[in-house]
């Protein structure tokens, strides 16, 4: 019997062993590009790429990484599948999944990528969902451990609404064993009934954004609207006018601590420009590092353990 297909729909679906190899496999994948030095195990392999939410960096990143990995890639948007036509999004991946090897997907509510993963005979990527955003943080946990070592024990500030993001960083603490201090107005904090098992132990929240930076090694955030919230931007503005991640809040962490932003940023909004372009700031590694943890996500999915 053939073992089950592995999907990627949330960081929680891999184990910390798991993470740790495509951590290792990152770095390797990652030296062997900066010395252009081919390596296609994907050759002949296709990924299906379907965007319901646009996007720069993730098709950038999937795209380039699955052709650097001798594969192809092919871009579906809302307008080129059926899925917003009404057909049924199992269907859909009966289909789909027949014709190509991996199929990543950034949509909207998570039940649809999970219905899409249950009916599909090959992996399943979850790009971007309302409540989950894990190929993201794969690479800022990376990074991280690129610049300063493993995050077990140290302290992430995030600063910001209870995003996918956020909830992806809780998942993260609790399989890397850190605490993420969480800073947001009222009616933006996480919801303790969404946490998976364990996370609450990792989580502090904090009314002062200030105090949630206090000590921290990592400090992140995201814009104050994210996709799909477009209506609420007047609103967002101003309840989280005092959010904004400056020069003084970064002074309340550690003197080496990191800042990091999943992009696209506004300056003098979620992010001072100081901050932002400053010394402390990752953000473009970070950026880059998406590209090299999906090719191992790639490789892990499609070609299995790899040392």
């Amino acid at each position: 019997m053939a073992p089950p297909v592995r999907h990627f729909l949330q960081l929680a679906d891999f184990s910390r062993d798991e993470i740790l190899h495509l951590f290792a496999r990152t770095r390797w994948i990652k030296d062997r590009f900066k010395r252009y030095e081919l390596y296609q195990p994907l050759r002949d392999r296709t990924l299906a790429m379907v965007f319901e939410k646009a996007s720069t960096r993730t098709r950038v990143s999937f795209e380039a990484g699955m052709n650097q990995l001798g594969g192809i890639a092919i871009n579906l948007n809302r307008g080129d599948t059926q899925l917003g036509r009404g057909e049924p999004i199992e269907d859909v991946a009966r289909v789909v999944s027949r014709m190509v090897d991996v199929v990543m997907i950034r949509t909207f509510g998570q039940a649809i990528i999970e219905r899409f993963a249950a009916h599909s005979r090959v992996p399943v990527i979850n790009g971007l969902t309302n409540e989950y955003h894990p190929c993201q943080i794969l690479a800022d946990v990376y990074t991280y451990v690129e610049h300063r070592g493993p995050l077990t024990g140290r302290t992430v500030a995030w600063i910001g609404d209870a995003n996918n993001m956020c909830y992806t960083w809780l998942q993260a603490a609790r399989l890397f064993d850190f605490r993420l201090n969480v800073s947001a107005p009222a009616g933006y904090l996480v919801d303790r009934a969404r946490l998976g098992a364990g996370e609450a132990a990792h989580l502090t929240t904090f009314d002062d954004p200030h105090e949630a930076c206090r000590d921290a090694d990592l400090v992140t955030t995201d814009v104050w609207t994210s996709m799909g919230y477009e209506a609420e931007n007047e609103e967002r503005r101003t309840a989280f006018a005092d959010w904004c991640v400056d020069a003084a809040m970064m002074a309340r962490a550690k003197p080496d601590a990191l800042f990091m932003h999943c992009l696209p940023a506004h300056r003098g909004e979620e992010v001072a420009a100081d901050v932002i372009d400053g010394p402390q700031s990752v953000v473009w590694d970070e950026a880059e590092n998406r590209m090299h943890a999906q090719k191992a996500l790639l490789e892990f999915l499609l070609c299995g353990r790899v040392d």
